[in-house]
């Protein structure tokens, strides 16, 4: 089917009916006469509103048993208006569900009409509309569960036209599936339907970037898909960006109907395969996507059940994802913590995950609040601290360490510093005061090491409620670990300063540095959101409308955008196949066989090192962006002097 859909770009699918057209005149406009007995067009100028319905249900019941070019124009029609008034309830009561069943019905079964004038888009058009009536209504799914949709939305979400269609279908049954009354019109199907919505999760950017974004040569894409993408109006660049945009949703609404049945605890042996658990820590929609947390959302479902947080509890690589949420600037932060949070509630997957789980934790116990959670701090220690005298240490050792340092900073310290007076805390701010100016003076001298020192120093004595003084000095700390190439200790200790901020997540040299640390470590996608958010305080600090961009960030965006791209993956995957199926081409053309799996092996060794070098690209180290030139050729010069000294001491 595809290649016949392949021929020519076909005319772009108008929006209004072809009497309405740019170059029509009133006049002319006047003068036309319908010569159709129940278009819809004429229903809808219906002035008698009794008269009106009845011709709007007429059109309905005869749209599907004709063949008339203006169908599409009509299905168009009501795409917009279920769009834009999907609570509107006309159209739902006058049988647009059961015409739009019976056309997606037809456009499966019978490929020659599906291929005559434009009827190619009416599955389509059908199906969004059925999505976009059902979205907020349960009394509209429920009319159109009654109206017999199930069957050709099934039949769209095997794949029986092409993934456009498919991406709508599983749009509209996670919208069935989301309503009590609905769902288990669904789950009648339901192995089925939670095998191809896995499959759909997996594979639909590796499908929409091979069937549609390679692909160069425009002319080669699929016609109607080019036009739905961009409604006939756009370029090459244009129609990627949509491509990238609808990928991201096909990903998204198919978790979503997953998550239907996983809160329902439905289906969860499916849900919580090994693989697709591991899948799951890298569906995040991409940075087009806004709304939805993506694959943190199906797993954060998975948390509340027993089975879920077993499975999860089992697989390294998902606790960590976790983890790294919970120290982002993501806006799906506080599930990352919640979902750490609900595994070290259970008895029973606790101690799994304590020690990798504890080492994310412990930096955010002084977090107040985030977003519309407050006390996040407090109920992370109260979370940690639960049954810690039955703690094994010969078992959890960092686990048991990590907890005491909880201990002693938030119970033991806090109840010391109670009994404080305020003269007496005064005089620590003084003396902290010191402390730091020490640290400070020998980081300008570049006595790196030494400066830490300091630091840690300073927030040993520094109290606890000037939270100010403590945020500047971990950041501090955090800068000293960069230059000393600790990128873990670097992230932690800007993550306690972030955590410190007011708002959290705000303060702008510890999400530059923390972007630094993420890039010494490879990892791309948090990188990224730390350092669009240091933009994001950049731009909104300006006082004028001539904002100065830092160059550094601008460089570390630009670093990671193709890294975290969407079809980043695909891609990869792509060109892996096409440089193996090039190597097996050439044995084949005259080559050794006999040679043949040495210059495989060889092959795939160069590609291993390719990725190994993308992945460890070496960071951007940049000095503090507020430093003048002055100041840093001061230090470098002072940094030169101690290396000398260094080398003349006598050992």
């Amino acid at each position: 089917m595809k290649s016949q859909m392949k021929k020519k770009r076909e005319t772009p699918v108008p929006n209004t009916p072809c009497n309405t057209s740019d170059h029509v005149t009133e006049g002319s406009r006047e003068n036309q006469v319908c010569t159709s007995p129940c278009c819809f067009f004429c229903s809808m100028r219906e002035p008698d509103a009794s008269l009106r319905r009845a011709g709007i249900a007429t059109c309905f019941k005869e749209m599907t048993r004709g063949e008339n070019q203006e169908h599409v124009l009509v299905l168009s029609g009501l795409w917009h208006i279920a769009m834009s008034q999907p609570n509107e309830p006309e159209f739902p009561s006058l049988g647009v569900f059961k015409c739009m069943a019976s056309l997606i019905h037809k456009g499966v079964n019978d490929r020659h009409w599906l291929l005559t004038n434009q009827n190619i888009y009416i599955p389509y058009y059908a199906a969004h509309i059925i999505g976009s009536y059902t979205m907020n209504k349960e009394e509209f799914a429920q009319l159109a569960v009654q109206s017999g949709v199930m069957p050709p939305l099934l039949d769209l979400l095997r794949g029986k036209i092409s993934w456009v269609e498919q991406r709508v279908a599983v749009r509209a049954l996670g919208h069935l599936a989301s309503y009590k009354s609905t769902f288990e019109s669904v789950a009648q199907h339901e192995q089925e339907v939670v095998e191809l919505a896995l499959n759909l999760a997996s594979t639909c950017l590796q499908v929409v970037y091979v069937d549609f974004v390679a692909e160069k040569d425009v002319n080669k894409r699929v016609g109607y898909h080019r036009n739905l993408l961009t409604r006939g109006v756009g370029d090459l660049e244009t129609e990627n960006r949509k491509a990238e945009e609808w990928a991201s949703q096909f990903q998204c609404w198919s978790l979503y109907l997953l998550n239907c049945f996983a809160c329902k605890d439905r289906s969860l042996d499916l849900i919580c395969k090994r693989v697709f658990l591991k899948d799951l820590c890298d569906m995040w929609g991409g940075l087009i996507n806004h709304t939805s947390p993506a694959g943190v959302g199906l797993i954060r479902i998975l948390c509340y059940s027993k089975v879920g947080r077993k499975s999860i509890a089992e697989l390294p690589k998902v606790v960590k994802t976790l983890g790294n949420l919970s120290r982002s600037s993501d806006d799906w932060q506080y599930i990352g913590i919640d979902c750490l949070l609900l595994l070290l509630k259970d008895p029973d997957t606790r101690y799994k995950v304590l020690d990798v789980a504890a080492s994310y934790l412990v930096d955010l116990i002084e977090l107040r609040s985030l977003g519309d959670k407050s006390n996040v701090g407090e109920t992370i220690t109260k979370v940690l601290l639960l049954d810690s005298n039955k703690l094994k240490p010969d078992r959890q050792k960092v686990g048991a360490t990590l907890l005491q340092e909880v201990v002693d900073l938030k119970v033991d310290r806090r109840n010391k510093e109670k009994l404080v007076s305020e003269e007496k805390l005064e005089e620590t701010r003084v003396l902290v005061s010191l402390i730091k100016q020490q640290a400070n003076h020998m980081f300008r001298l570049g006595k790196v090491e030494e400066a830490l020192l300091k630091y840690s120093e300073a927030l040993g004595v520094c109290p606890l409620r000037f939270r100010k003084e403590r945020m500047v000095i971990y950041s501090n700390k955090a800068q000293c670990h960069i230059l000393l190439k600790n990128a873990d200790s670097a992230i932690s200790d800007s993550t306690r300063a972030l955590c410190l901020s007011n708002p959290a997540n705000t303060h702008g040299k510890s999400l530059w540095r923390r972007s630094q640390a993420y890039d010494m470590k490879g990892m791309a996608k948090e990188s990224l959101m730390d350092c669009i958010v240091f933009m994001n305080s950049c731009i909104k600090s300006g006082e004028t409308m001539r904002v100065k961009i830092p160059y550094h960030a601008a460089r570390m965006i630009c670093k990671h955008m193709d890294a975290t791209w969407l079809f980043a993956t695909a891609r990869s995957t792509v060109e892996k196949t096409q440089q193996l199926n090039q190597v097996g081409g050439d044995d084949q053309n005259g080559g050794n066989h006999e040679e043949q799996p040495r210059d495989h092996e060889a092959l795939m060794t160069m590609m291993e090192k390719r990725n190994s070098l993308i992945h460890g690209l070496s960071t951007i180290i940049e000095e503090p962006f507020h430093a003048k030139e002055a100041g840093r050729r001061k230090m470098e010069r002072a940094r030169r002097r101690f290396k000398k000294a260094v080398v003349a001491r006598p050992t």
